[in-house]
């Protein structure tokens, strides 16, 4: 089959023809429909995220079923099913206490499959599989509970954004920050996570939203998605704008979306008194914010962060579906340029020069 590999950081992705092995027991071989292009996957092709080389890259998709191995009982050949790139052993202590996100096994076997092999390969030479999806290619073999079946007539570029940067976001407001209407909130970058951030603070009746970005046509683009006021920290101070906003306390709920110290201390001082900071964001390895520690405990801040917006994917990849589908979450908008496979590498350059909208892979 046809895959992008990434053979060495600061390098263009290699689109060739790799070998991909049936399904082991508890796995699924899918066709890839759609696949998001998402700033995850920049940090390890810049090797600002570790990751065991050569690998496939692709988190963010959506698929179809082609096979299922021994065992595999929740979904069958044919089946429609968003990808989840944080597959669930269902028996570790975070999977039997409601956090699947956060499941051992996962994080254990990393970017091979659960029984700590791979299924990629070019001829000897293993390739790993991000986030056990890897669906920058034309199939991948995925963990059954990686592959969250839906109706076969919700669109594949939609269905793949709820694989990560929906959930994420919209999770990142419901789940992580419980935030309360009537509350303000500030978000920190306007990318695909951080629009549906704002999605999800809108959706819980937040009074104001602050989009927080230093490109002038993501802020204008965020306006679709429910943001009521906008900050370029090129033109002004952001803090001191926030406050202005929110008659000079701070926002009730700061959120960072993009991924860095930077970042992470501008929502962290725009939060007001008593306020909550939800980290989203994942900076490059490394990276340490500085919070004044006195300041945290006097004005008594909640810093917290969420991983795949606190969701338990089996269960909450469906609400999101359904806000969708009742016309509560606006995921079509968010669908920006369509790519072929053949053109990933110019996708991650219109990625860094900050189209607004989430780019896919759609023609494999």
């Amino acid at each position: 089959m046809k895959a992008a590999v990434l053979y060495e950081v600061n390098r263009p992705l290699a689109v060739e023809e790799i070998e991909l092995d049936p399904p082991k027991a508890g796995e699924v071989r899918v066709r890839i429909a759609a696949a998001g292009i998402c700033r995850s996957d920049l940090h390890f092709m810049k090797g600002e995220a570790k990751l065991k080389l050569p690998s496939v890259l692709g988190h963010e998709g959506s698929a179809i079923v082609e096979e299922a191995g021994p065992g595999v009982s929740s979904v069958k050949p044919g089946d429609h099913g968003i990808l989840c790139f944080v597959p669930n052993c269902g028996r570790c202590r975070f999977c039997l206490t409601g956090r699947s996100n956060l499941c051992d096994a996962h994080a254990r076997t990393g970017a091979n499959l659960f029984d700590g092999t791979t299924r990629l390969h070019k001829g000897a030479q293993r390739i790993s599989h991000m986030g056990k999806v890897a669906c920058f290619a034309q199939q991948a073999v995925v963990p059954e509970t990686g592959c969250i079946p839906i109706p076969a007539d919700v669109p594949m570029p939609q269905a793949a954004l709820i694989g990560c940067c929906v959930t994420t976001g919209v999770g990142a407001a419901m789940f992580s920050a419980d935030l309360r209407p009537g509350s303000t909130a500030a978000v920190v970058g306007c990318g695909g996570v951080g629009l549906n951030i704002i999605q999800g603070a809108k959706l819980l009746g937040a009074s104001k939203i602050i989009a927080v970005d230093i490109n002038e046509a993501r802020l204008e683009f965020a306006r679709k998605f429910g943001a009521t006021d906008f900050v370029n920290p090129k033109d002004q101070d952001p803090v001191a704008r926030i406050r202005e906003l929110t008659d000079g306390q701070g926002a009730d709920y700061t959120f960072e979306a993009f991924g860095s110290a930077e970042t992470a201390e501008l929502a962290y001082t725009a939060a007001r008194k008593g306020g909550t900071v939800v980290i989203a964001g994942i900076a490059p390895v490394g990276d340490r914010a500085a919070v004044d520690l006195v300041n945290l405990v006097r004005d008594e801040k909640t810093l917290k962060g969420t991983y795949y917006g606190s969701a338990r994917p089996t269960v909450d990849m469906h609400t999101m579906l359904d806000l969708y589908l009742r016309g509560k979450l606006d995921l079509d908008d968010l669908v920006g340029r369509q790519y072929r496979l053949e053109d990933i590498n110019e996708a991650f350059a219109d990625l860094e020069r900050g189209y607004p909208g989430r780019g896919l892979i759609t023609a494999f």
